[in-house]
C-alpha cells in the first residue's frame, strides 16, 4: 500500500550507518536509543542502506565490509562485518513500533568478494531488490516501506560501480537511451511482485537539462541538493574542498576559509542554494512526480571536527527546509544530510531539529501530489 501525502514526512538519511556504526561511542549500537531520539527531534521517516545485493546473495552470512573512506562519518571507517537480514528486519520493526516510515536505498557497501559488480542488467537489478521485499514482506513489515530508491545518486561512477565496473569513469548521461531502460526495466519487474510500492532512483547531478529526461517510469523524484555541490555553485572549488578524493586536507581547507568564503559572498550562494531548489520544483511540476530530499541543503561533507562550527550550517539548512516547505512539492524532506547521532554538534541542538521538523509537517502540498 503506497503512502498517503496528506502532510510532508520529515524525514532523515542513515545511510550505511544505522549497521555499519555499532561500535561503542558510534551512534547506533543501541538501536533503540538512537530511534528515541529521532522520535523526539519530530522526524517520522529515515531512509537507510538495504544492502540488497547482501541480501539477495546471502541475507543470514556475515559479511566483511571494505571502508569507502577513513575522513566522514557515514558508516565504518575501517574493516567491518555485519549480518544484513536479521539485522533489517529487526531494525524495521523498531522502526514500524515508533510510527517511522522506512525509505530504502543502496549504496552497494563493498565486500572483498564485489558481488554487486554481479549486476548486469535490469533484471539482476531487480532481483537483489525483489529478494530484499520479499525477506521484509515474510516479516509483515512491507507495509512500513515508504519507497525504494534503487541507487543512491544515479548514475555517477562511485555509487554506481555495476555500470562501470568499479568507481571511476566518466558520469553517463539518464538521457542515454541504455540508462533509461535500465531504470525503467527495473522498476517494472520489481512491480510485477510489488506493484504497490513507489519506485525511485535518486539523483544529485544533471539537473540542468531535466526537461529532456524521461523520468516518467519514477514514482517519485528524489534530488539531493545542497549549495557546495559543483553543480550548484563554485564553493568547493573556491574552498579547496575535493569531496571525491575524501582527503583531510579538504576538511583543514574548510576549516580555513569554508565559513569565510561563504559569508563574503552570502547573498550569491544563498541564492544559488534557493535557485536550485525552485529549479526542483519546476522539474516536479513538468513531471507531475512528487519530490523527497534525504540529503541536502548546506554542504556536502561536514563533521565535528576542530574549528568546524555548526552554526552556518544549520543556518542554511533553515533556509533550505523554508524554501523548499513552501513549493508545494515536495512530500518527504530532509533537515540536513548530518542528522544522525554520529554528528554531535547537529545532534544535540533538539530545539532546532523540533522546530524545522515542525514546520516541514506543517507545509502544503499542492493538490496533484496528494493522496
Amino acid at each position: 500500500m503506497k503512502p498517503s501525502f496528506v502532510k510532508p514526512y520529515a524525514i532523515t538519511m542513515w545511510d550505511f550507518s544505522w549497521l555499519e556504526r555499532r561500535w561503542p561511542g558510534a551512534g547506533y549500537e543501541d538501536w533503540d536509543q538512537a530511534l528515541d531520539e529521532l522520535a523526539e527531534r519530530g522526524y517520522d521517516a529515515v531512509r537507510i542502506d538495504a544492502f540488497p545485493h547482501l541480501v539477495s546473495a546471502g541475507a543470514e552470512r556475515e559479511w566483511d565490509i571494505l571502508p569507502t573512506w577513513n575522513q566522514v562519518s557515514w558508516g565504518a571507517q575501517s574493516l567491518t562485518r555485519v549480518t544484513v537480514g536479521p539485522a533489517l528486519i529487526e531494525f524495521i520493526a523498531k522502526c514500524k513500533a515508533r510510527r517511522i516510515g522506512v525509505g530504502l536505498s543502496t549504496w552497494w557497501r563493498q565486500d572483498p568478494e564485489d558481488v554487486r559488480l554481479n549486476i548486469r542488467s535490469a533484471a539482476d537489478l531487480a532481483k537483489v531488490w525483489v529478494d530484499t521485499l520479499a525477506l521484509i514482506d515474510r516479516a509483515g513489515l512491507i507495509d512500513n516501506i515508504l519507497y525504494v530508491d534503487f541507487c543512491n545518486e544515479f548514475p555517477i561512477p562511485f555509487w554506481t560501480p555495476f555500470l562501470y565496473g568499479g568507481i571511476e569513469g566518466e558520469e553517463r548521461s539518464r538521457r542515454a537511451p541504455e540508462i533509461v531502460a535500465l531504470m525503467a526495466d527495473s522498476i517494472a519487474i520489481a512491480k510485477r511482485s510489488y506493484p504497490d510500492l513507489d519506485y525511485t532512483f535518486s539523483f544529485c547531478t544533471q539537473y540542468r537539462d531535466w526537461a529532456e529526461q524521461d523520468v516518467s517510469m519514477l514514482d517519485i523524484l528524489e534530488p539531493h541538493i545542497w549549495m557546495s555541490h559543483p553543480s550548484t555553485s563554485d564553493w568547493n572549488a573556491a574552498v579547496g574542498y575535493n569531496f571525491e578524493k575524501f582527503s583531510p586536507v579538504g576538511f583543514d581547507n574548510i576549516a580555513a576559509r569554508g565559513y569565510q568564503t561563504y559569508k563574503a559572498n552570502q547573498a550569491r550562494y544563498d541564492q544559488a542554494l534557493t535557485g536550485e531548489i525552485d529549479n526542483i520544483a519546476a522539474w516536479s511540476r513538468a513531471s507531475g512526480k512528487a519530490l523527497v530530499t534525504t540529503e541536502c541543503w548546506s554542504v556536502v561533507d561536514y563533521k565535528d571536527w576542530p574549528l568546524l562550527d555548526w552554526g552556518w550550517i544549520k543556518d542554511l539548512c533553515e533556509l533550505g527546509v523554508t524554501r523548499a516547505a513552501t513549493t508545494g512539492r515536495w512530500v518527504g524532506i530532509a533537515t540536513s544530510n548530518f542528522c544522525g547521532p554520529q554528528f554531535v554538534g547537529m545532534w544535540r541542538d533538539i530545539a532546532w531539529h523540533r522546530r524545522l521538523t515542525d514546520l516541514i509537517k506543517s507545509a502544503p502540498i499542492d493538490s496533484d501530489l496528494r493522496r
